[in-house]
């Protein structure tokens, strides 16, 4: 190759550089556009693939536990995400009977509306993998939940429930017709001021009508080992790492 053709051939491929760099920039400004709040109809839509840490909308839990049934440390490295675009949230041991754990939560409050998620939990006794609204004495309001909880134990089912200012005792067991831990599906409550309305793929499969909470908390995924709730979850054996993947979430306000 001569001067000449080598300075071209470096020419176009500076070229070449500067478009993917261009390229990757625009990538990522769409990414940060679906994570937007749009308005529609007088509805507010929040909708995100979870393919990246958007840190302006998302915080990870990490350095502390929950403590009493929580038998683990949420750790901010085990919330990832995968090559083809989903968050990872990981049930880990360190060391000999000591597990780090994930959750993944908003830096915003949602109130009444549609939330919805697709995700394939974690299968193996003795854990959960969830999607939920929270909020409680540490952000200065009264403790108010709403949840999509599967039992590692048997991911052939969900567990609906939910508190209102600290009361829950709201559990409600659906069978799926399929294993939650094999496949994505979609998930969801629809949370009215007189009730709230739990959703598998489009179905509706259970509603709730008495005491509902009112408070707006943060949407939340986690997934946990459990410790002293033998007879809720089974005994978790160690088994380790577990992972509960999220592809998607969407929040659509009244």
């Amino acid at each position: 190759m001569g001067p000449k053709e080598a300075g071209r051939e470096n020419m176009n491929q500076e070229v070449r550089n500067v478009k993917k760099k261009w390229w990757i920039a625009l990538c990522s400004s769409l990414l940060l556009l679906t994570s937007l709040a749009i308005t529609a109809k007088g509805a507010t839509v929040f909708w995100e693939p979870m393919t990246y840490y958007n840190s302006q909308t998302w915080e990870m839990a990490n350095g502390y536990s929950n403590g009493n049934m929580f038998n683990c440390t949420w750790r901010a490295n085990n919330a990832t995400f995968t090559n083809d675009g989903k968050l990872r949230l990981a049930l880990t041991s360190p060391s000999y009977n000591k597990f780090d754990c994930a959750e993944y939560r908003s830096k915003f409050t949602a109130g009444y509306g549609l939330y919805e998620v697709n995700m394939k939990p974690a299968k193996n006794v003795g854990i959960v993998s969830s999607f939920f609204t929270y909020t409680g004495p540490t952000d200065g309001t009264p403790w108010d939940e709403i949840d999509i909880e599967f039992l590692g134990k048997d991911t052939t089912k969900v567990q609906f429930n939910y508190f209102t200012n600290g009361v829950g005792g709201n559990e409600k067991v659906i069978d799926l017709g399929f294993d939650a831990s094999q496949s994505y599906h979609t998930y969801a409550f629809d949370w009215q001021p007189d009730s709230i309305t739990w959703y598998v793929d489009g179905v509706a499969k259970h509603r709730a009508t008495k005491n509902i909470p009112k408070t707006p908390g943060k949407i939340m995924m986690n997934i946990w080992n459990g410790t002293g709730v033998d007879s809720w979850l089974g005994s978790y054996n160690g088994a380790n790492p577990l992972y509960a993947y999220y592809d998607w979430v969407r929040y659509t306000s009244n």
